[in-house]
């Protein structure tokens, strides 16, 4: 009876609304808003507010890490002497145009040769016939994914001058004069130095996408006398173009944004784009025009990325 009172008196001090979610059963509850806690007790917070509160951090960091110093950027390249005007993009292209070009010619070049060597290497290891060869190959190809491109640059450098290791490897064996000896330190090494690390990236996605490929597809083939090649060609590139489109894409992006590369390799003109935004910075302290070509180059990977949304709408279209 004491403890009849003692629940009674509790309930009296409880508002209605409270007394009716108290004793509502657990799927009730749910429907009337709320959540219950990890020891079992109601709260009033709703579900609505717990995820809010759930993803805030990450929001926070995008927010401030991404949001803020884009729109930054974007409004200081329109920013002429405390007014908006298109000055800074007029300099930009007065002196700039040529090294533009070639940034999109450069990093065109080494997605095509990209992707071109992991179809080559993600091919062999799919359809490969000798064991320890694709062992080998599985093992090697993937080692200048774990290289700085800052390290990459250096290595090159001292890989591909004109008194460099392949030079000296290529006269040691005879099949170069010393005289005959030339500097790879231009958009060629450039050029050796993107593909060099960016094929085991776009190789390591294509050929999981290959290995996922249905097995009896290509043992039908081989049945009816097909070669690699053709198999390769005409049975598994077109289930994984989706996944070279991607890999293509992410390494476009990733070259458009590389500074150490470019410095070290080819530090004269023309040269890329992000070369000319530290120049402009650091020699003139003029952020207008590098934001100005920080835009630029934010219009060109756009460009990448409206390819890769249209062939994905297709794709989901069919």
């Amino acid at each position: 009876m004491a403890g009849e009172g003692i629940l009674s008196g509790q309930l009296l001090l409880l508002p209605p609304l409270a007394i009716e979610r108290r004793w509502l059963p657990h799927e009730d509850r749910r429907k009337a808003g709320g959540v219950t806690g990890v020891d079992g007790r109601w709260s009033d917070m709703p579900i609505q507010l717990i995820g809010f509160l759930l993803v805030a951090p990450a929001l926070a960091i995008v927010l401030l890490l991404f949001i803020v110093p884009l729109v930054s950027s974007v409004t200081g390249a329109f920013d002429v002497g405390g007014s908006v005007g298109l000055g800074n993009f007029t300099k930009a292209f007065e002196l700039y145009s040529g090294d533009m070009l070639f940034t999109l010619v450069i990093v065109l070049l080494s997605s095509a040769l990209i992707g071109l060597f992991s179809i080559m290497i993600g091919g062999y290891l799919t359809l490969g016939t000798n064991a320890r060869a694709v062992a080998i190959l599985r093992w090697i190809y993937r080692w200048p994914l774990f290289i700085p491109f800052i390290v990459v640059g250096q290595i090159l450098r001292t890989f591909l001058a004109k008194n460099g290791l392949m030079n000296n490897i290529f006269i040691e064996l005879g099949l170069m004069t010393p005289a005959a000896a030339m500097s790879f330190l231009d958009w060629r090494g450039i050029v050796v130095a993107f593909v060099w690390k960016q094929t085991p990236f776009v190789t390591l996605l294509l050929a999981g996408a290959m290995a996922s490929i249905d097995q009896s597809t290509i043992e039908a083939a081989r049945n009816l006398g097909a070669r690699r090649v053709r198999i390769l060609i005409e049975i598994v590139l077109p289930q994984v173009r989706q996944t070279l489109l991607v890999g293509l894409i992410l390494s476009f992006v990733t070259m458009m944004s590389v500074l150490s590369v470019p410095l070290m390799i080819n530090a004269q003109s023309p040269t890329m784009i992000t070369a000319n935004m530290a120049f402009r910075i650091n020699a003139h302290g003029d952020y207008g025009v590098a934001n100005a070509l920080g835009l630029i180059s934010l219009l060109m990977t756009s460009v990448a990325a409206m390819v890769y949304l249209r062939q994905t709408v297709r794709e989901h279209s069919r």
